[in-house]
């Protein structure tokens, strides 16, 4: 899950951001000293946490909050402050936590940890991807069609990358095995790419593709997978696996998980 921390004094925001990163259920952590940084980046990257102080100068966390919230309706939002004053008007706004600094890791843990204790299942309940038998993915029980055979190959691709992410080089190289990657494959990848961005968004799913420097990868915490579950030990999903896993895909093995 990604979080961003905003605190006007650079220190304060480091500090913040270091203990964040020790914190296992946050993949992504993103620190801000100015209230406008951390709108910008949360306009175009969808944040599930937001750790904010209140008193600062361009736009105070009270504000902010409330506009992080017309950005992504379902982020959380933690006030870290020195100030106790400002609970009232945080609470006003909806606030999920309030802590007072300074802040040491286990209370910051315990917090963060209950505040998005319900975003992963609430996710995972929502996207649901089939990998033993044939390739599948649900979104909230409707099967997602693909208009691109290799769209739909190279989504299965990055379930099997478990997160990992992957650079268009080897992205070609797996979907055309023998192919020469020229300006004119490029572009025929490009088309691909289009395409699977595209059949996400049309269904709702377009967080679960993070695509940046030049790499792709899939937002696993987004995810209910049979092979994710599988490899956690489920006993559920290690009974449903009956020897087959993507069935039509010359390069899924499942001995190599």
């Amino acid at each position: 899950m990604k979080a961003v921390c905003v605190d006007d004094e650079k220190l304060g925001m480091e500090y913040l951001v270091t203990l964040c990163e020790k914190i296992d259920i946050l993949d992504e952590v993103k620190g801000f000293t100015k209230s406008r940084e951390a709108l910008e980046y949360s306009e175009s990257n969808l944040t599930d946490l937001a750790l904010l102080d209140i008193n600062m100068p361009d736009i105070n966390g009270i504000t902010l909050a409330s506009k992080l919230r017309e950005v992504n309706p379902d982020i959380r939002i933690v006030f870290v402050t020195a100030y106790e004053q400002y609970a009232v008007d945080a609470f006003s706004v909806h606030a999920d936590g309030y802590l007072l600094k300074p802040v040491n890791i286990e209370v910051l843990k315990n917090e963060i940890e209950y505040v998005l204790s319900g975003v992963k299942k609430e996710h995972q309940d929502h996207i649901v991807v089939k990998t033993f038998g044939d390739f599948d993915v649900f979104v909230d029980g409707d099967k997602v069609s693909f208009s691109r055979s290799k769209s739909k190959e190279l989504f299965a691709y990055l379930i099997d990358r478990q997160g990992r992410a992957v650079n268009r080089a080897h992205i070609f190289s797996m979907l055309w095995d023998d192919g020469v990657y020229n300006r004119s494959m490029q572009k025929q990848l490009d088309v691909i790419i289009r395409s699977l961005k595209t059949t996400l968004q049309q269904n709702g799913i377009g967080e679960i593709l993070e695509m940046q420097s030049g790499t792709i990868r899939v937002r696993t915490e987004l995810i209910n997978c049979d092979l994710y579950k599988y490899l956690e030990g489920d006993e559920e999903a290690i009974g449903k696996y009956q020897g087959e896993y993507m069935n039509g895909y010359s390069w899924a093995n499942f001995s190599d998980r």
